[in-house]
């Protein structure tokens, strides 16, 4: 047992996320509050239980670097998750609504490192640390219940994240600026907004990652994923849909929404 210094059962919270998640059922939030450092704790023993079931880590996400996911969330802080292989969906593949509880759908970008991030890293130096950039979308799928939750539970929870998408990578980085960002449920936009959303420039993500991880006292291998962030809110998704993001010159990634069984 891992008790926090407020009592808290860090690795009891950390089983029933992750039992949650596995067997697609909310939960309540905790009664009792964590503070946020606890908060990662439950985070990294939850996503161990995954590692132990071989699941390999690809990456990380960021969270709430929009003002419009920090409004619609009711939170105020950049947070960050972990990202595995077992998230990983095909560009114009299928999504199983089953192997969600109530997934949600939002645009953002992807980064490929070429370096590990083992430092704090100015803008300056952000690109250099970068194999390709790629349009992609998130499923966000929170555990606890009709998706209420303070900002520690929803760190605890892995930040939401439950898949991604990505689009073709590609190493122009010079189109990342302020470009309109269109995501689309059957050919209807649902989402407009920039890459201005994300921090003012999506490159800014690398550098917020690079502190965080500093921070944490933790490094990200070459050969990493960082998803930046959303650039708009997101978007519930429901059976028999065709959902499909568009960012500026970068390009264009698509997959389907199954039905229900």
């Amino acid at each position: 047992m891992s008790l926090g210094t407020n009592g808290i059962d860090l690795q009891a919270q950390a089983a029933a996320l992750d039992n949650a998640a596995r067997e697609r059922r909310e939960i309540d939030p905790p009664q009792q509050a964590c503070t946020l450092a606890q908060a990662y704790q439950i985070q990294r023993a939850s996503i161990a239980r995954r590692h132990q079931r071989g699941e390999q880590p690809i990456g990380i996400k960021l969270g709430f670097t929009s003002r419009a996911k920090m409004v619609q969330m009711g939170v105020d802080s950049l947070i960050w998750g972990w990202l595995t292989d077992a998230m990983l969906r095909a560009d114009g593949g299928t999504l199983d609504l089953s192997d969600f509880i109530h997934p949600w759908v939002e645009p953002e970008i992807c980064f490929l490192t070429r370096r590990v991030i083992d430092r704090p890293l100015t803008m300056l130096e952000a690109v250099a640390y970068l194999e390709a950039v790629a349009p992609a979308m998130e499923i966000i799928d929170s555990r606890y219940r009709n998706f209420k939750f303070a900002l520690e539970d929803v760190v605890a929870d892995n930040c939401s994240s439950a898949a991604l998408v990505t689009g073709a990578f590609s190493d122009d980085f010079r189109n990342l600026v302020n470009r309109g960002v269109a995501m689309r449920f059957n050919g209807h936009a649902v989402q407009l907004g920039s890459t201005g959303a994300i921090l003012g420039n999506p490159l800014r993500s690398i550098v917020q990652a690079s502190q965080l991880l500093s921070k944490a006292e933790m490094s990200l291998p070459a050969g990493s994923l960082i998803m930046a962030g959303a650039a708009t809110a997101a978007e519930a998704l429901t059976p028999d849909l065709h959902v499909a993001t568009e960012i500026g010159a970068l390009g264009r990634v698509e997959f389907f929404v199954g039905q229900l069984p």
